[in-house]
């Protein structure tokens, strides 16, 4: 055993360093391939962004509002036309300059009349002829990103369309989903960040602004990652990889740093469940071991155990003899006494029983009657009163019937329907059902099942059975009970719980035999039960499911006209 349980620590250690090194280069392989896919995405976009914008300068270039405000420098509407062409057009920005590069138009108010004669994107417009793209900065330091066109009529240059692209937007797409994206010109600069910080930097300068804080924590970060691939860079001191990919369009890359997070925390779910299995295993070879242990140590008590009963045997009979003789006459004399002591106690121990839930279910009828009539609901209160006449007569009955067990009566038999017999048990223990959260299914066939037996001795039985179910789950928050009702050879009467069970199947038929507490039941309940059945040439067992739970069943013949009752019960 202890070579089991040293092969099973090596066993572990060697399943889980190779389940975490396969683990972790598939999950980051994964997420490489991920980061790739949304950089093809951003990239797209941001084309798309550039190449709408660049449309925009050559269709405005042709506007003749345009060439004839500048033709006629009246420009008291051009504003307004450039912010109408903005929101249909969706630019971040559009600006007319005249011949000198004096704004005399503008979808921002604050720039007109403001002089861009040196500005790129008015100088390199002049020079080409043709849209031309160019980056600039503001006072603030942020970039802007613009394509002008030269407005030409008659051969000769009026002024320059100027549409800004605004490309903040993506920045803020980008910022939700990935841990940190950079867009970089041809000489590495970042132009484009979702860190504001790393603008106008190279990409190594950046990632000195976002380094670890000081070596301690770099070592205590390499330490906690021993398990995970090396990293391609560190942003806050969180390891990182990294993704490129080239934008077509003026020598752009953009770059993404992705976070091992989502990787490590899927290896070490998994690495759970690995060791949580292990674990299992280890658990189950201490049990075998110590129950092997348990096993030999309860054979040597169990033989201490009866050497001492023999002994003390042997030395009760030898005391026994000697005072046989002399207890002999008193016993004679004290034997009908208490004979007769137990037949009283047993009588009125089962009245008790027997008669206690037929006056709880009066005592409820008695309140709703009471509510009923408050309410001037009369009918339904005769209803109720009924109900308690009938009970009433239930409890005549029921007093025969208990001295009737005495005697091991039996006579009053006749065809009745199980599934009636069940249906009238559920009604009179409607009210207990009632009060309390149990889940009733009953499961019975279509047609009728006759068996020879006095209705409401049977009805008795049944209740029994379905008393001591509800006592069983009373504790229990998914409380059910499941009543089956079965024809084959016999038939057969099923009320099944998911209480604790029943802790001994041996005692559980006799009387004053009982698991409630002092002052709940008398231990009468199924010996009455059992009688009753036997009476009819049945019997009543039960024991414990495998689900949980106690299962009582009661089996009877089949009433089939033409049989005597003596052939049934032969059968």
């Amino acid at each position: 055993m202890r070579l089991a349980v040293a092969l099973i620590f090596l066993t572990a250690l060697a399943a889980i360093w190779i389940t975490n090194a396969w683990l972790t280069e598939r999950f980051a392989e994964n997420t490489r391939m991920r980061a790739d896919l949304r950089l093809a995405l951003y990239t797209g976009n941001l084309r798309a962004e550039l190449d709408r914008n660049e449309v925009v300068p050559r269709l405005l270039a042709r506007d003749p509002a345009l060439i004839g405000a500048l033709t006629s420098n009246d420009f008291s509407t051009t504003s307004a036309q450039l912010i109408a062409a903005q929101k249909e057009i969706g630019a971040g920005s559009i600006r007319l300059l005249d011949a000198t590069g004096r704004t005399v138009g503008s979808t921002d108010r604050y720039q007109i009349g403001t002089n861009n004669a040196l500005s790129p994107y008015y100088v390199e417009a002049l020079r080409s002829r043709d849209t031309v793209f160019s980056i600039s900065t503001t006072e603030t330091g942020a970039y802007e990103f613009n394509h002008s066109r030269a407005i030409v009529a008659d051969g000769k240059t009026l002024g320059v369309i100027v549409v800004g692209a605004d490309l903040s937007q993506l920045e803020r797409q980008w910022a939700g989903i990935a841990e940190a994206v950079v867009v970089t010109d041809s000489e590495g600069a970042i132009i484009l960040s979702t860190e504001p910080r790393w603008r106008g930097l190279t990409v190594p300068e950046a990632l000195q602004v976002r380094s670890a804080p000081s070596a301690i924590q770099r070592a205590f970060q390499v330490t906690a990652d021993w398990t995970a691939t090396p990293a391609d860079a560190y942003l806050a001191g969180r390891a990182v990889m990294r993704s490129e990919q080239r934008i077509a369009f003026r020598g752009w890359k953009m770059i993404a740093f992705t976070t091992y997070a989502s990787t490590r925390e899927r290896v070490n779910a998994v690495l759970a469940l690995e060791i949580m299995g292990f674990a299992i295993l280890l658990a189950l070879t201490f049990w075998l071991l110590s129950r092997r242990a348990r096993m030999q140590s309860v054979a040597f008590m169990r033989e201490s155990a009866d050497l001492r009963a023999l002994n003390a045997r042997l030395t009760r009979e030898i005391a026994e003899r000697e005072r046989v003789q002399k207890e002999l006459r008193v016993a004679e004399q004290t034997v009908q006494q208490s004979s007769k002591l137990a037949a009283l106690g047993e009588m009125s121990a089962g009245v008790s029983h027997e008669l206690n839930q037929p006056l709880a279910a009066m005592k409820t009828y008695l309140a709703g009657a009471r509510l009923l009539l408050q309410r001037g609901r009369s009918e339904e209160a005769l209803s109720s009163f009924q109900r308690i006449d009938d009970l009433i007569e239930r409890m005549n009955a029921i007093t025969r019937q208990l001295k009737s067990y005495a005697r091991k009566g039996g006579e009053a038999v006749e065809p009745v329907d199980l599934r009636a017999a069940v249906s009238s048990a559920l009604t009179m223990m409607e009210p207990q059902l009632r009060t309390r959260s149990i889940r009733v299914t009953r499961s019975a066939p279509r047609g009728r099942i006759m068996v020879m037996a006095d209705r409401i001795r049977l009805e008795q039985v049944i209740i029994n059975l379905l008393r001591n179910a509800v006592d069983a789950v009373r504790d229990r928050r998914d409380a059910a009970i499941e009543i089956t009702v079965e024809a084959g050879a016999h038939a057969y009467v099923s009320v099944r719980d998911n209480g604790p069970g029943v802790s001994d199947l041996e005692k559980l038929f006799e009387p004053f035999w009982t698991t409630k507490k002092p002052g709940e039941g008398t231990g009468l309940g199924l010996a009455i039960s059992s009688s009753i059945v036997a009476d009819f040439g049945g019997r009543l067992t039960a024991h414990n499911a495998n689900e949980g739970g106690a299962v009582f069943q009661v089996e009877l013949p089949l009433h089939r006209p033409g049989e005597t009752r003596e052939a049934l019960a032969a059968e």
